[in-house]
């Protein structure tokens, strides 16, 4: 097959791109055509298709009126993206058009040339921004679902994406109107979502569940055992409000016997850091960001990788990643992770952002005996090798290309 990826970026920048990456690499091994449409950056992936892709646009600060007017429309209906999409689809005659986040830097304009070309479209759900105009379904440090129903005012009136006002307005706008024309549903075929989770709270939201497949995340084995022979249990990730860490600080300041590494930055770093010496929480240390290699080791000799989120977390694949090197898993019952981590068995689940809980849980881990901790790292390695395979994903991915695309 000729599979066209369209992504607002291509330069393994987070999770979404990464996972981009290894997809096209094993389609193209499996014998197909895997191209890519994007933004130009400079950090970008070398590809042969980057002769396509558009200038990435800065939404983050004022450039003067001018440029600025120029980007609020590109963020509503991008023309120039537009443009590269229709350039794209005659360069490379896809058999079908796989979406992933194409939101704000290319909009909905894409989809006006997938439709003009009738091609089938199918679209992964890495985050919530099908249904929620600030991606994640979290604001004002808690789980929010004001804008169901159509209600994208409440994104204005609570500031969801900026501290400003026009920028929140503009989101909102653009929001009602891709709602409105049900951009994304005349044009996707299907909408791969991570975890169950996911597709019952888009069918919540009102998108058709017949449109839903759950494909869950997929994840490289480890080449070993971690050895878990540190003293410490880790959290490793964005130190951001949705992440929960706060809770997790709270928690542990009550098992001064139990050590806790967080690596990681953010713009909760000063705060949490302040908040430990508050609390005098010596047992926790910040190590701050961590080189892959360094993570690597720290990983391997966690005794349990923390994940305390207290957001609609949606398919962890830090969780996926400390699971398969045989780390038992201590994370928040909320969204996706119910269904990666098995309660009792590869870890913990505790209720998000509850700190007699969760220092229940940090004093219920610690006091298993070495064999009880053995199981579960084993079981934990087991259910990511059975669950969270590539060469499962790869099935259900294809699964999904023939079922709207039957005869490339």
């Amino acid at each position: 097959m000729r599979i066209l990826h369209v992504n607002k970026f291509f330069d393994l920048r987070d999770g979404t791109d990464i996972y981009i990456h290894n997809l096209m690499q094993r389609q193209i091994q499996d014998g197909h055509e895997a191209h890519v449409l994007a933004t130009r950056a400079p950090g970008n992936e070398a590809t042969p298709d980057a002769r396509l892709f558009i200038e990435r646009l800065d939404f983050s600060r004022s450039e003067g009126l001018s440029r600025d007017l120029r980007k609020g429309l590109a963020f509503v209906w991008n023309s120039t993206a537009r443009r590269a999409m229709r350039e794209a689809i005659k360069a490379y005659r896809p058999d079908i058009v796989h979406l992933h986040n194409i939101y704000h830097h290319l909009s909905t304009s894409v989809l006006a040339e997938i439709r003009a070309a009738h091609l089938p479209c199918v679209q992964t759900l890495h985050d919530y921004k099908l249904a929620c105009p600030n991606y994640k379904m979290f604001t004002e440090g808690a789980v929010c679902e004001r804008c169901k129903g159509g209600r994208y005012g409440e994104a204005v009136r609570h500031r969801c994406l900026w501290p400003t006002f026009a920028p929140n307005v503009l989101a909102a706008c653009e929001m009602g109107m891709t709602k409105a024309r049900q951009s994304y549903e005349r044009t996707v075929r299907t909408f791969i979502c991570p975890s169950q989770f996911m597709a019952d709270k888009m069918a919540a939201w009102g998108e058709p569940r017949s449109k839903m497949a759950v494909v869950p995340n997929a994840v490289e084995p480890a080449p070993r055992l971690a050895t878990r022979e540190g003293n410490y249990i880790l959290f490793a990730g964005r130190l951001s409000p949705e992440k929960g860490v706060e809770t997790l600080l709270r928690a542990a300041a009550r098992v001064p016997e139990l050590q806790v590494r967080i690596a990681g930055t953010g713009p909760e770093e000063s705060r949490l850091r302040m908040l430990a010496t508050e609390l005098g929480a010596k047992n926790v240390v910040f190590l701050g960001f961590v080189k892959r290699a360094e993570n690597l080791d720290l990983w391997e000799r966690a005794q349990a990788f923390v994940v305390p989120s207290v957001w609609y977390e949606n398919a962890s694949i830090a969780t996926l990643e400390a699971m398969t090197q045989g780390v038992p898993v201590i994370a928040s019952r909320i969204g996706g992770l119910s269904e990666q981590v098995a309660d009792g068995e590869t870890g913990i689940l505790v209720e998000p952002q509850d700190t007699g809980k969760w220092e229940q849980a940090l004093r219920a881990f610690m006091v298993l005996d070495e064999a009880s901790k053995e199981r579960m790292a084993l079981a934990a390695r087991k259910r990511a090798a059975e669950l969270f395979s590539w060469d499962g994903h790869m099935a259900k991915i294809n699964k999904v290309y023939s079922e709207v695309c039957p005869n490339p």
